[in-house]
């Protein structure tokens, strides 16, 4: 009876171990894959209606770039900026697409242009940016995740 209790308490503590050694592999395992993510690079680009999500990853940019530029010119269209000099720059426009879908401006870089060149200009792109039509998250992983994009405005 005392050789079974002995063999019965020497198997609870290898029984321990196995766990220990499953949960340190498991660790190891979630470990290799983090750092195996490239965390500046999304899956998926953000989506709007008429983008294919079964497009590859590059026409799936495209579609959202150039959805996106078409909007931002017609707004600019539409607008009357008068200029005391001919403007040919590039501008510079940065945002943040969180993972619900809501964008927000972050930055205007508009170069060597002078503030007082394009009066109301940033009140425009923030207008545009609000004006947008739904957009489905990027994606990492088939997680929704936030995402920062710069998108340039050639003026002429």
């Amino acid at each position: 009876m005392r050789n079974l209790t002995i063999l019965c308490f020497l198997f609870l503590l290898t029984a321990c171990n196995w766990s220990a050694s499953r949960e340190e592999k498991t660790q190891e395992l979630v470990n290799k894959e983090m750092l195996s993510i490239d965390w500046e690079d999304v899956d998926q680009y953000p989506l709007f209606a008429d983008c294919d999500e079964t497009a590859a990853k590059q026409e799936q940019k495209q579609c959202f770039m150039a959805t996106l530029l078409k909007h931002f010119s017609k707004t600019l269209e539409e607008s009357d900026f008068v200029v005391q000099e001919a403007v040919k720059d590039t501008i510079f426009v940065d945002f943040l697409m969180e993972a619900s879908g809501v964008i927000s401006l972050q930055n205007i870089d508009k170069g060597t242009i002078p503030e007082d060149e394009l009066a109301g200009f940033d009140e425009q792109i923030e207008k545009s940016l609000n004006n947008l039509p739904k957009i489905e998250p990027a994606l990492k992983r088939g997680i929704p995740v936030r995402a920062k994009f710069r998108i340039p405005i050639v003026l002429q």
